[in-house]
């Protein structure tokens, strides 16, 4: 850039990045070239005299001298902030008149997530709605993605409607800008639903052997089962030789020695606070003789 249409003076500079709130060794050295016309000088930023000569006036104390010569005059500036990027102006006297040539610093700052939801839970077939906000300079990119299926949505926003089971799951937030690497953070979303029995065992044993009856059923939150005999006695571990052995998605019946009073037709009762499964709308379990 010409200044004032004087041969010989010039200026140099440097675009630099900053890390925002965090300490960082990135610098600025605005430089102005000047020769032996050139008395008096100073560097100026938004009207306030940083250094004249080799007089510093500024209070900052990441700002210093760097070159006082009849070719340069050049400052440094430590640990730029955002808050330094703005208009530096070096200004000159010559025997002839004063000149000034400006610069406008620019600094980049990355991306970095400052607000994010918390984790969610919600009942199965409500609306979700996650929320990602990020700062920089450049303007950054906010994308979130589903870690399970690798699903994706750009935008600080993420709606999801009628969200169902498998939708749950850890949810990234990832912000980008080109000046660093990204930052990311992740929300926890869990989806409540009702008891669904998927698996059972039947058992046919003979007398004087063992039984075991299985029942399995997912839900969110885990299920609690129960046992009945014939639809209406419930039954309970430690009695008339049996055991139940609950599991987080399970529930095992054991008979340890099948006699004639264990004959019948055995249910399954899976339950949390959204609803009941019971596996006898679907067909009982059987212990029946085998001779």
């Amino acid at each position: 850039m010409g200044l004032g249409g004087s041969p010989g003076l010039g200026w140099r500079g440097l675009r630099v990045r900053s890390e925002g709130h965090r300490q960082t060794p990135a610098v600025s050295a605005p430089s102005c070239s000047i020769d032996e016309e050139v008395t008096r000088v100073a560097w100026l930023n938004r009207s306030n005299i940083l250094y004249a000569g080799n007089d510093k006036w500024s209070i900052d104390p990441r700002v210093r001298l760097l070159t006082n010569s009849p070719a340069e005059f050049s400052i440094l500036i430590a640990s730029v902030d955002m808050w330094d990027e703005g208009l530096y102006t070096c200004s000159f006297q010559t025997q002839a008149k004063p000149h000034t040539a400006q610069v406008y610093l620019i600094v980049h700052v990355p991306a970095r997530i400052t607000n994010i939801s918390s984790a969610v839970t919600v009942n199965e077939g409500s609306d979700v709605s996650l929320l990602c906000m990020a700062t920089g300079k450049p303007e950054p990119t906010v994308t979130w993605r589903q870690l399970r299926d690798g699903f994706t949505s750009e935008g600080e926003y993420l709606e999801i409607t009628e969200i169902n089971r498998q939708q749950a799951g850890e949810y990234e937030c990832v912000t980008a800008n080109g000046v660093s690497l990204a930052d990311s953070k992740r929300v926890l979303i869990t989806v409540n639903y009702p008891p669904t029995i998927k698996d059972v065992k039947d058992a046919y044993p003979p007398v004087g052997k063992p039984a075991l009856l299985r029942c399995e059923a997912m839900a969110v939150p885990p299920a609690e089962f129960e046992w009945f005999k014939d639809d209406k006695h419930r039954l309970f571990g430690g009695l008339e030789g049996l055991r139940i052995r609950n599991e987080r998605t399970r529930s095992m019946l054991l008979i340890d020695n099948v006699t004639a009073r264990h004959y019948g037709n055995y249910s399954c009762l899976a339950s949390n606070k959204l609803g009941i499964s019971n596996h006898s709308s679907h067909g009982d379990y059987h212990v029946e003789g085998a001779w």
